[in-house]
């Protein structure tokens, strides 16, 4: 572990204060403890989310005894229009799963018994059992060590039950430091980042316009401040992007020596930027020394090997820490259980995974390709396609004043029986103190295309009956706004108006898209909506 975490010169150039005996933020307006704004208190859905998470009460969040993260409140809420009741007649986008059906083409069948030994009846090792670990490290030596001289062994694998016991267990072995991570990420981290006391996590914003991407130079300017952990998605939950090498690499090199570098790559398997080769993407493939690099891997069988009801995961790292890391298990979480342990072990022939990712890539990349091309024909702008997991990251700002928030949007979906994820979950802030309007992720949602594609059907089908239903209601100088084949008047700089000159041709969504940005530029005025020609001082306009 570097000890330039405790460099106290290290934080001169930060741009906000943290309080080094707290970890905590000091006040300012992100970090509110002020009572919530008007806007928030005004609507319903905020102040909701509000009362339902004491960390986000004014001057609370110091020790919050309840709490839950994005997936179970929605989850709750949608409980509240019927989905338990209902739940096959609903669109579950927010659950962060992929199907686990075996209709993937190409894809192996997924055991539906188990022969259960007399052995797996014992306590396995907290460390996880022997061939489990052993079948872990080949796999990866195979596909990300080939050629490499020091290659992983079992003493380098922890096998942990599911993906959150393994980031606490990481977390509870670290030293004191300051922990750097991203946002947005995945919402879990918000938990782990408040349970623990020996480190302050440094929460780093990532921008919207460079896609979200992680630079090295930014790994290497908060090293610079004196960060001794980075902890990251990558692939990315919820962007949906990944770091590739030769970058990963660099960023890598930047850590070794200075800091240690945790990576989360449960989504390594969702990798669409090797046109669906199986090529999976890891840190493994740039470590130089797997005991002496400050590498922690953790994956496991439930993303990529569809199966998060076992509760399988594992940890790659270096010996010592492996030690550690398998020792903690027995006062944090007892280990995981034998039998699916045992029955995991023929899954992770090299061969075997390497023809299930083509598969899995091929299948995810056309259900991707669908919502992107749906969701775009709706207006919604998408800037990037995502060149990994199973996640679209919405930006709602284009849409109606109704509507344009993640929170809101949430609960107009809720009455047509589908499920996001507000994005207002990815903006990870241990010290949970925020006015929700100041997040920037804020105007996001997050869309899982995890689902089976009928589901997605479903799904995008109740989120255009949302906008339209956004457009429909939509009310300009007090007044409904009718789109009649005539149109709407719009209103240009100089105060002159015009009709738009192909409205009559348009097809409904068309006009419906034109005018929702026509009112968010406040660009539309009923006035001779139903009058015919444009008056004296009117000129035609385009859309």
């Amino acid at each position: 572990m570097s000890n330039a975490a405790t460099n106290v010169g290290a934080f001169v150039k930060r741009k906000f204060s943290i309080n080094r005996n707290t970890g905590v933020p000091r006040e300012s307006r992100r970090y509110s403890v002020g009572e919530p704004t008007a806007t928030e208190s005004s609507s319903k859905i905020h102040r909701q989310f509000r009362a339902a998470h004491e960390g986000h009460l004014p001057h609370a969040g110091l020790d919050p005894s309840r709490s839950s993260t994005g997936v179970v409140w929605c989850t709750e809420r949608a409980g509240e229009f019927g989905y338990f009741e209902d739940a096959e007649h609903w669109a579950n986008l927010g659950q962060g799963a992929p199907e686990v059906e075996d209709e993937i083409e190409g894809c192996f069948q997924r055991p539906t018994h188990l022969d259960i030994s007399v052995s797996s009846r014992e306590y396995a090792p907290t460390a996880g059992i022997k061939p489990l670990r052993e079948a872990v490290a080949k796999m990866y030596n195979e596909h990300h060590r080939q050629g490499k001289s020091s290659k992983y062994t079992w003493e380098n694998v922890a096998i942990v039950p599911g993906g959150r016991a393994g980031l606490i267990r990481i977390a509870a072995v670290l030293n004191q430091a300051y922990l750097g991570f991203f946002i947005p990420d995945y919402t879990a981290y918000n938990e782990m980042l408040s349970l623990f006391r020996n480190f302050a996590a440094i929460p780093v914003p990532l921008d919207e316009e460079d896609g979200y991407h992680i630079h090295p130079d930014k790994i290497a300017e908060e090293i610079r401040r004196g960060t001794g952990v980075i902890l990251t998605s990558n692939p990315r939950n919820p962007t949906g992007r990944v770091v590739q090498n030769p970058e990963l690499a660099e960023i890598q090199d930047i850590c070794r020596g200075r800091a240690t570098f945790i990576s989360d790559e449960f989504y390594s398997g969702y990798n669409y930027t090797s046109n669906c080769d199986g090529t999976t993407i890891s840190a493994a493939e740039n470590v130089i020394n797997v005991d002496e690099d400050d590498v922690l891997i953790i994956d496991g069988l439930t993303k990529r090997f569809r199966l998060p009801g076992w509760r399988v995961a594992w940890i790659l790292g270096p010996k010592e820490f492996i030690k550690a890391i398998g020792s903690c298990g027995s006062y944090l979480d007892g280990g995981t259980n034998a039998p699916f342990q045992e029955a995991a072990v023929p899954m992770l022939e090299p061969d075997l995974v390497k023809s299930e990712m083509v598969a899995l890539q091929t299948h995810f990349r056309d259900k991707r390709d669908y919502v992107v091309r749906r969701l775009r024909s709706m207006g919604f702008v998408i800037k990037y396609v995502p060149d990994s997991t199973f996640y679209l990251w919405l930006n709602l700002e284009g849409l109606p004043g109704p509507i344009s928030d993640g929170l809101n949007f949430f609960q107009a979906c809720l009455e047509e029986k589908v499920i996001v994820v507000p994005g207002i979950f990815f903006d990870l802030n241990p010290a949970r103190r925020r006015d929700l309007f100041d997040s920037p992720c804020h105007h996001f949602v997050r869309f899982s295309y995890g689902p089976k594609m009928d589901v997605l059907v479903k799904g995008c089908d109740g989120i255009e009956r949302v906008v339209n239903n956004a457009v429909q209601t939509l009310q300009v100088d007090g007044k409904p706004l009718v789109l009649d084949q005539l149109g709407p008047m719009v209103v240009h700089k100089d105060g002159t108006l015009s009709r738009i000159a192909n409205w009559p041709e348009m097809t409904e969504i068309e006009r419906r898209n034109t005018v929702r940005i026509l009112v968010k530029r406040n660009q539309v005025r009923l006035g001779a909506l139903r009058e015919g020609l444009p008056k004296e001082g009117e000129t035609k306009a385009s859309s």
